[in-house]
């Protein structure tokens, strides 16, 4: 995997171990956006325009899921592959 840059928040929690659950860090959404992601920043590589910071909770979600309605909530969680655990293999920097 080449190495890219990629700019997330100094308060961003850090990146889970692989398997392990979501924590909002972020780091693979700034890395790639994910299949549902993709036809939403209309590109396959990059940072995915969805990505948010939610300053209250200090760490990122997903805007495709917070402007979801309801059922449509189920639909987009399923697609990101929530609830699956990481499975980001992108290393940051700060984790070398």
């Amino acid at each position: 995997m080449a190495e890219r840059l990629i700019h997330l928040q100094l308060d961003a929690p850090p990146k889970p171990a692989p398997g392990a659950a979501c924590n909002g860090c972020g780091v693979c959404c700034a890395a790639e956006p994910c299949p549902l992601g993709m036809l939403a920043s209309r590109r396959m590589q990059g940072q995915c325009s969805a990505l948010v910071w939610d300053d209250a909770q200090r760490r990122y979600v997903c805007g495709l899921v917070q402007r979801a309605s309801r059922i449509g909530r189920r639909f987009v969680l399923r697609w990101i592959g929530a609830a699956q655990g990481c499975d980001c293999d992108h290393v940051p920097s700060a984790m070398r």
